[in-house]
């Protein structure tokens, strides 16, 4: 999910944000299903910067982050794609 927010630090007024569903980069999402693989996760919640120019900025990954309340102001079936994703407890490609 991308959060675009005017503030520095979009943790401190979430009504200022917009959010829209983003595909990362075929190069980004192999790196982030071979961080998954090499530390054992099945999920993961990764945070990036990304910059004007497009380029990516890995932040960190929160193997049990926060992200169900991108839920409702997105409409995505977020709890639904994980909950499949658990059943399953396969990693994807």
């Amino acid at each position: 999910m991308r959060i675009d927010s005017g503030l520095l630090d979009w943790r401190t007024d979430y009504g200022t944000h917009t959010y829209s569903p983003v595909t990362p980069p075929p190069d980004v999402k192999r790196a982030l299903f071979s961080y998954l693989r090499h530390f054992e996760l099945v999920f993961g919640a990764f945070d990036f910067a990304l910059a004007r120019s497009g380029e990516w900025t890995f932040i960190e990954c929160n193997p049990s982050g926060q992200w169900a309340w991108m839920e409702p102001p997105t409409g995505l079936p977020m709890t639904a794609a994980l909950a499949d994703l658990l059943e399953r407890g396969t990693h994807g490609t």
